[in-house]
């Protein structure tokens, strides 16, 4: 018989099922404050839907949908609750195995980060992980038939000259 595994945090958060206070919630994400702030301002983004990483998400539209959105949602946020910080869309995800938590979660800053070295653990790593720019991972994941020019790029080398 399979054992029944209680949900994430996140998925507890995203299912009204705790006392959480929601920033923002509707069909795909809910939005909320982290509760060990890293700046000024300090939102996550979750879907509803469990997805474990950013290397969960794939080369296609539901999934850029997806994090277009939650990008929009936690830029409106800031915007509106912090329309004085110059700096305040840094917006991101940690990547495996640096993200604390296996519910994809975009955050969303209003810097100046608080303490000022809390920046450390929102860095890019390069190839080792660590933190992914929201646009970045966006362009990862965009569909080939919205980056055409890089699909093609891909296949061409499949394609005689006469078909080119």
């Amino acid at each position: 018989m399979a054992r029944a595994i209680s949900p994430c945090i996140f998925c507890q958060i995203a299912g009204s099922s705790n006392s959480t206070p929601l920033l923002h919630s509707d069909d795909k994400v809910v939005a909320f404050k982290d509760i060990n702030p890293s700046a000024f301002r300090h939102y996550l983004v979750v879907p509803v839907e469990h997805i474990p990483t950013v290397n969960d998400l794939q080369r296609r539209n539901e999934d850029y949908t997806l994090v277009s959105h939650m990008i929009n949602v936690g830029e409106t946020l800031l915007r509106r609750d912090a329309p004085q910080s110059n700096q305040y869309r840094f917006v991101g995800f940690h990547q495996p195995p640096f993200n604390s938590v296996d519910h994809l979660h975009l955050h969303c800053f209003a810097l100046p980060f608080i303490p000022r070295w809390k920046q450390l653990k929102y860095m890019s790593l390069g190839p080792l992980g660590g933190f992914i720019e929201a646009e970045k991972l966006l362009e990862k994941i965009k569909p080939c038939h919205q980056s055409l020019h890089r699909c093609n790029e891909i296949t061409v080398g499949f394609l005689s000259h006469s078909e080119l």
